[in-house]
């Protein structure tokens, strides 16, 4: 017997399924997010700064 589909509930599904995939390849497309990058510089700099004050001049 066959399995009975309500069809309103495949199509949001489906419809779900496509926006996520789209989201998934602009994502990948413009990067990361502001706040992700802006924390990954911060830290760069701070480890930058922390390795200057332990440098030696001679």
């Amino acid at each position: 017997m066959a399995r009975v589909i309500n069809l309103r509930t495949a199509r949001k599904q489906r419809d779900r399924d496509h926006k996520r995939s789209e989201a998934d390849a602009s994502a990948a497309k413009h990067g990361e997010a502001k706040p992700v990058s802006d924390l990954r510089k911060a830290l760069a700099e701070q480890d930058a700064r922390r390795l200057d004050r332990h440098r030696t001049d001679d």
